[in-house]
């Protein structure tokens, strides 16, 4: 093993770590100390890849933020309102399936949401919110439009991550939130 690998495999497991403890704990009431502990590491060693509990709650967050702008970016290329609403529906809700303890975590925890809030704003001047928007409800949407995707993506989002239905199998969360939101949105039934 490199020291690149092996450095790149602790700082894995140090955000795997975090992210268990953060869902456990909150994030404020997790410390650096308790993620070295939980690690086998010293604090140092923590401090070596990050040097504030924000930075490791948004590391934590930030392969899901990308992983959304991607599916936004995605969805621009294709040629109908429709096609859009289905490709960022679809992967919104796989990267939940995906994601459901981070989500958990963001529903709940004031310090998740804190740190997500302030990565959602884009240095481009247009946010994901605003992108995702502009995809499903066109660039200057009606009030109730705008608020129909609102809903519905804060909505699934809430649901996928909610402790309710922590014990509801993938599969079938998977097809009541897509069918919830294709209802919401307009969309046809899929056979």
């Amino acid at each position: 093993m490199t020291a690149s690998t092996a450095a790149t495999d602790t700082r894995t497991r140090l955000l795997d770590t975090a992210l268990k403890l953060f869902s456990e704990h909150g994030v404020e009431a997790t410390s650096l100390q308790m993620i070295a502990d939980e690690l086998g590491v010293t604090k140092a060693a923590v401090y070596y890849y990050f040097k504030t509990k924000d930075e490791i709650a948004e590391a934590v967050a930030a392969p899901t933020l990308l992983e959304l702008e991607q599916i936004i970016e995605g969805a621009r290329t294709k040629r109908t309102r429709g096609a859009q609403i289905d490709h960022v529906l679809h992967g919104f809700v796989e990267l939940i399936m995906r994601q459901r303890l981070l989500l958990g975590l963001y529903n709940s925890d004031p310090g998740m949401q804190r740190v997500v809030t302030r990565t959602f704003q884009a240095p481009r001047g247009e946010d994901l919110r605003t992108r995702m928007r502009a995809v499903l409800a066109g660039d200057n949407p009606g009030l109730d439009e705008a608020i129909t995707v609102h809903v519905v993506f804060t909505g699934i989002a809430m649901a996928g991550g909610a402790p309710e239905y922590a014990g509801v199998d993938d599969e079938t969360l998977r097809r009541n939130l897509l069918e919830v939101g294709r209802r919401l949105l307009g969309r046809p039934k899929r056979r």
